[in-house]
């Protein structure tokens, strides 16, 4: 089938990301449109060779369109995706705004994808970047020995604060380079260059930040499994784009490192980086690409079945854009669009 796509959020930092994997992957599109604020419409940007004017975000801008890819802020989210849905349209939001609403399924396809089967409110989430380069790599090794508890510690780009973080770090480090004053901390909670920020989100319950608790309870939601246990301690590092995590597994039933190298390797969405040749998975290196990078492969030796592991993905790509672009892809190639 044709699809009408809508961006909604189109000049953001994830809007242009989303507009970059739209080009590359084959969704057979019948037309497109981009919607921003008032801030942005009237502006013009180029999509497949061809100028486009963005459009308002308005109730009207949805008739007759078939997947909304979204993203706003929470806020705006609230307010526009059930419009949205009500004009006919499946909305793949990208905001916080609907994750943990149980009408409304979370889904990273390597791990969920039969979730979108059933889309009561015409909302599907998008999760947390973090969680989904976790969840795709926690996938196979769960199915193999059970998963009983997860450790992570992320070290997160800056531009998990959108185009502002990155502006701010560039800006930040010239003027280190220079020896000139640093710029004051805006988007950050600190200074980020030559700096580690373990508080960079707001503040949430039990001394957890609203990133840690998304972490816990979306991991959780994706895997069908509230007796996962997730203790997260998140902070955010002077790196433009790639979140890294150092992720430590007790399962409940043996495995080996073997075990988890094979499933890894077979498993979708994954590329296995494990000490071979030296090589392992660094941001740097895995700017532009979709999958989830797997390597640093140990047996925990404090426990009797336990592995830590090493997660590295470009949070704007797999961690936003491109897994909600997969979405539409599922939607599509498995024919649970709703008829118009």
């Amino acid at each position: 089938m044709a699809l009408s796509v809508a961006v909604v959020g189109a000049t953001g930092a994830v809007g242009e990301i989303m507009r970059q994997v739209l080009a590359e992957r084959a969704l057979p599109l019948s037309a497109i449109k981009f919607l921003a604020s008032e801030r942005s419409a009237g502006k013009s940007l180029t999509f497949k060779g061809k100028s486009y004017k963005v459009e308002l975000i308005r109730p009207e801008a949805f008739e007759s369109v078939d997947i909304v890819l979204s993203s706003t802020p929470a806020l705006v989210s609230r307010e526009i995706s059930p419009v949205a849905a009500r004009a006919g349209a499946i909305v793949i939001d990208n905001s916080s705004a609907w994750r943990m609403d149980p009408e409304v399924p979370l889904v990273v396809p390597e791990v969920n994808a039969d979730a979108l089967q059933r889309i009561p409110k015409g909302i599907v989430a998008n999760p947390n970047c973090s969680t989904i380069q976790m969840v795709v790599a926690l996938k196979p090794l769960h199915d193999l020995a059970g998963i009983k508890r997860v450790v992570v510690a992320t070290y997160q780009a800056s531009s998990g604060k959108g185009a502002t973080g990155l502006f701010e770090l560039d800006a930040q480090v010239g003027a280190l380079g220079r020896g000139e004053p640093v710029p004051a901390a805006k988007a950050h909670a600190a200074q980020l260059a030559g700096n580690v920020l373990p508080h960079d989100w707001k503040a949430g319950e039990e001394g957890y930040t609203e990133e840690e608790w998304k972490m816990i309870r979306e991991t959780r939601k994706i895997m069908g499994d509230e007796t996962i246990l997730v203790s997260p301690t998140t902070a955010r590092v002077p790196v433009r784009i790639g979140h890294s995590e150092a992720i430590n597994l007790e399962f409940h039933n043996p495995i080996s490192v073997d075990q988890a190298r094979a499933a890894l390797r077979a498993a979708p969405g994954i590329v296995l980086l494990d000490d071979v040749g030296g090589k392992v998975p660094l941001p740097l290196d895995l700017v532009g690409r979709d999958e989830v990078f797997v390597g640093r492969i140990r047996r925990d030796v404090t426990v009797p079945h336990g592995l830590n592991l090493w997660v590295v993905a470009d949070n704007l790509r797999k961690g936003a854009a491109t897994n909600a672009v997969q979405i539409a892809e599922v939607l599509v190639h498995r024919n649970w669009l709703p008829r118009r």
